[in-house]
């Protein structure tokens, strides 16, 4: 009887931290321009040249080694500056490493994320009133489920690996940095794959599996804290969520790599958007 109120009181302890999660999770896709705000990819060129959505002329430059991106507008053409609110008057750059963004400028209710990718530059314009975010409601989700919180183990490699991966744009190679595996067991057999590491110890995996395509995406990713200092670590299924690019074709978010491809039906964490349920 005691084991059974334990194992209750566990089971209602993760329901009501999973049901924060979600509540965080969707507030975080709302937030005024974040990733469901995303109207346009667009990707600079040498030629100064007008682009869709917002005014300027923009290019790229390289000089001495260092390429930027420029932009040369004038004040009446109403875009400011992200940070300070000044108008944009006259020429100006920024420089970026791969894989940096930063929201250069705003007009309107539009930010402009000028972003490196694959080696070049482009811009995502963000729009708060777009209506993939003003009709937002929520990700469908499986129901949390506690037998999908499995208990794993952390197995570092000795070094980092560099593996090359697609992305969900197909003019951006990616990189995933292959920090080690993490190994569980499903219905007796192991199965492992491959995580990236953060700068406090999390661990990112993103994975194929058999729901793919059905009731969820073609990938998703799930994080879990900092491995124990005996290696043990928490891997729930139900916090699997959607990349970014499952809400926008303007995504560049990577792909699995090959081996994170999972013959199991991992019916927990979100759903694809139009899954109807």
């Amino acid at each position: 009887m005691t084991d059974t109120l334990e194992g209750s009181t566990n089971e209602t302890e993760q329901l009501a931290r999973w049901q924060r999660f979600r509540e965080n999770r969707n507030n975080a896709l709302a937030e005024e321009h974040g990733w469901l705000t995303l109207t346009s990819l667009q990707w600079l060129t040498p030629e100064p040249s007008p682009v869709e959505l917002v005014p300027g002329l923009w290019s790229t430059s390289e000089s001495v080694g260092l390429e930027t991106a420029v932009l040369t507008a004038h004040a009446e053409d109403g875009l400011v500056f992200d940070e300070e609110g000044d108008p944009v008057d006259g020429t100006f750059s920024a420089h970026l490493s791969n894989e940096e963004s930063l929201n250069w400028v705003r007009y309107g209710t539009i930010v402009v994320e000028l972003a490196m990718r694959g080696g070049r530059y482009a811009i995502r314009t963000r729009d708060s009133e777009s209506p993939t975010r003003t009709e937002f409601s929520g990700v469908p989700v499986f129901d949390f489920d506690p037998e999908w919180v499995l208990e794993a183990t952390w197995e570092p490699y000795p070094e980092p690996r560099e593996v090359p991966i697609s992305t969900a744009n197909p003019l951006v190679d990616g990189i995933h940095r292959s920090a080690g595996e993490v190994v569980f067991r499903r219905n007796g057999h192991e199965y492992r794959l491959q995580a990236e590491q953060g700068k406090l110890g999390d661990l990112t995996i993103t994975f194929h599996d058999e729901t793919n395509g059905r009731t969820t995406e073609d990938w998703r990713k799930v994080t879990t804290a900092r491995p124990r200092p005996n290696g043990s670590v928490t891997l729930d299924f139900n916090r699997s969520i959607n990349y970014p690019s499952a809400f926008t074709p303007y995504g560049t978010c990577p792909m699995p790599v090959r081996d994170n491809s999972l013959d199991l039906a991992v019916e927990a964490g979100e759903k694809m958007l139009d899954d109807g349920e």
